[in-house]
Order: C-alpha cells, then sequence, then structure tokens
C-alpha cells in the first residue's frame, strides 16, 4: 500500500473500506438451494446451516470448501506496562512467541486437532509503542504501514483467516480502544487480563481512564487507532481488511482482537459482516463491545488466554460445518423418501 497522493496515508485505508464487496449472492442462492435437498429436516442443523451459508456467501462458492485455513497470530509490546498493568513481564511477550515456534502452547495443539495453518508475526517486540497515557502509539505513516503489514499476512494464500495476539499489556490497549470508540468509563472496559491483583486491576483502569482523557475529543476511528492502539491491533485490523477484499471469510478472537476490528466497524457497520465473534471472552468488557457492535458469539467458554485459542476453536466446528454440506447426500442421490405434502 503506497501513500496517496493527498500524502494522507489513512486516506488510503478510508478507500479501501469504501470498495468493500458485499456477499456473493449467486453463491447464497446455490448453498440454500443444496441445503433443501440435503437428507435431514430443513433447518434441523441449525446455525451450523447459515454457518456453511456465511462460508458460500464470503467465499463466492456455492459449494463451500476450506481447504487453507490459517491462524494468523500478531505480537507486539507496548510501553504502557510500564504502569503496572500486567501481572507479567513485557519479556514474556517475546517468550511466548518463541513457545509458539517450538509447539509449545495452547494454539499449537488447537490448530493440531482441527488441521489448521499457524503464522506468527513478530511486530517490532524489541521497540515497544509508547506509554499511551503520555504521548501517541504511533504517527500517521507508522500505523498505516502497520496496517499494511497485516494486510501483506494474507500474502501465502488462505480461505479461512482466523486472528489472534500476543502481547503482554494489550488489553490496557485494547480497552482504552474501546472506551474510545464507543464511550463509557474505563471500569467498563477494564478486566483482569492475564490476572492482575486488585491494585494492578486500579493501576490499569486509571491507566486507561489516562489515555482516553488525553485524546479527548477524538471521533476518527483511524486516529483513536493511531493514538491508543497498538502494533498488533493495527496489523489484525488490516489483515481483516484485505480478506474482506480478497473475499476470505474471518473469524475473530477475543476481546483484543475484537478491539482490532472495531475499528473498521466504526469506520463502517457492514465492514464486519464476513467476519464470525467465535466466542465471549471471560475479559469483562468483551461481552459489551459485542452490543456495541450488534455481534452474538458462537460459544462462552469462559477463555481469556488469546493467541487464537478461541478462533482456532470455532474454526473447527465450522470446517465441520462445510464438510456436512458438502459430504451430505440428497434425498435424490440417497434414495431418501422426502417430506410429505
Amino acid at each position: 500500500m503506497t501513500a496517496s497522493a493527498s500524502g494522507l496515508p489513512f486516506d488510503d485505508i478510508r478507500n479501501l473500506v469504501r470498495q468493500m464487496p458485499g456477499p456473493d449472492e449467486e453463491a447464497l442462492a446455490e448453498v440454500r438451494a443444496r441445503d433443501a435437498q440435503l437428507t435431514k429436516p430443513a433447518g434441523s442443523l441449525g446455525r451450523l446451516e447459515t454457518l456453511a451459508e456465511w462460508v458460500a456467501g464470503w467465499s463466492g462458492r456455492g459449494r463451500p470448501q476450506i481447504t487453507r485455513p490459517m491462524v494468523a497470530i500478531f505480537a507486539a509490546n507496548h510501553g504502557v506496562t510500564a504502569k503496572g498493568v500486567s501481572a507479567y513481564p513485557s519479556e514474556v511477550t517475546r517468550q511466548m512467541v518463541e513457545n509458539f515456534a517450538a509447539g509449545g502452547a495452547a494454539i499449537n495443539q488447537i490448530c493440531i486437532a482441527h488441521d489448521l495453518g499457524l503464522k506468527v508475526f513478530d511486530l517490532a517486540l524489541d521497540m515497544p509503542t509508547p506509554d499511551i497515557t503520555e504521548e501517541d502509539a504511533f504517527d500517521e505513516p507508522n500505523c498505516a504501514a502497520t496496517m499494511a503489514f497485516g494486510m501483506e499476512a494474507l500474502a501465502g494464500g488462505a480461505d479461512l483467516l482466523c486472528i489472534g495476539e500476543m502481547g503482554i499489556g494489550n488489553t490496557t490497549v485494547a480497552a482504552a480502544v474501546l472506551a474510545a470508540l464507543y464511550g463509557g468509563d474505563a471500569a467498563d472496559w477494564v478486566g483482569p487480563g492475564t490476572g492482575v491483583d486488585d491494585e494492578g486491576l486500579a493501576r490499569k483502569t486509571e491507566a486507561v481512564r489516562a489515555a482516553v482523557a488525553r485524546i479527548a475529543g477524538t471521533q476518527d476511528p483511524l486516529e483513536v487507532l493511531r493514538r491508543v492502539g497498538g502494533r498488533e491491533i493495527a496489523a489484525m485490523a488490516g489483515a481483516v481488511l484485505a480478506a474482506r477484499l480478497q473475499r476470505i471469510p474471518v473469524i475473530v478472537d477475543g476481546f483484543v482482537a475484537t478491539a482490532a476490528v472495531a475499528v473498521l466497524h466504526k469506520m463502517d457497520p457492514a465492514a464486519l459482516d464476513h467476519c464470525l465473534f467465535s466466542h465471549v471472552s471471560a475479559e469483562p468488557g468483551h461481552r459489551g463491545a459485542l452490543a456495541a457492535m450488534g455481534q452474538e458469539a458462537l460459544f462462552d467458554f469462559g477463555m481469556r488466554l488469546g493467541e487464537g485459542t478461541g478462533a482456532a476453536l470455532a474454526a473447527g466446528i465450522v470446517k465441520a460445518a462445510v464438510k456436512v454440506h458438502d459430504g451430505m447426500a440428497t434425498f435424490a442421490t440417497a434414495g431418501v423418501s422426502e417430506k410429505s405434502d
């Protein structure tokens, strides 16, 4: 992505949002017609049927298949950790990235269980973004460039994208983004994250309150991202936008990933129509974020790990839904009598 003629890098992002395609109506008609002929009562598979439709509409394939699912984890560090907002030191981010590479994390096991590809993106871990209580996370060119980096995450090809993250301190940053976008008090968006105690939670709440107060009056969602976001949040937003332009369905993980896509939602309420929200995080602000966007998550397992774990679990369900639709016999091919008139 190159800078626009106006010299404002965010203009390129805004132009791409305006170019987002809608679902493929022919593919939707085809998948619904086949569903009506499958050997089951109409509607008997409930949300599995609508998941198959979702994949068809956004992949443009009336007989949907998933052959190249990918979990993309974006990892970044944050200067706000200096405020004592996390139970773990920032060096854990790199240590966990190394754990992903070694195959030792929860996400590795879920990807193996569901035959999902996994890519991990190191976003300048040795250079944390500034403390958002005191200064902006990015300038405009660097924020736009980080979104563009996220867009390139799809360069290797995928037909289902699951977004996840790793970053000590990023639930603080996500809470600040959501508070700035949707309003309310900092306490409405802040939770325990990696497990801070009551004193840590108070510090975290004050950090979010200070960050949002510092940018009071900022309305542009991209400016909110630039001023109080983080590299993994910007990269996830870019990846989701690129997926829309390439007709790739997206599964969103938990609280931090939801904050990333909230930026796109505030730019255009239809920007997330190609997204499935996997689960309701145990992080308290996640439920409020989903409500603000009018979204219903697929399940609630009380999870709050991140790493794309909820999205990867949901990918297993989506793969099953597509396989059922594609592999089931029709009444005609199976010689099964249809419902009596």
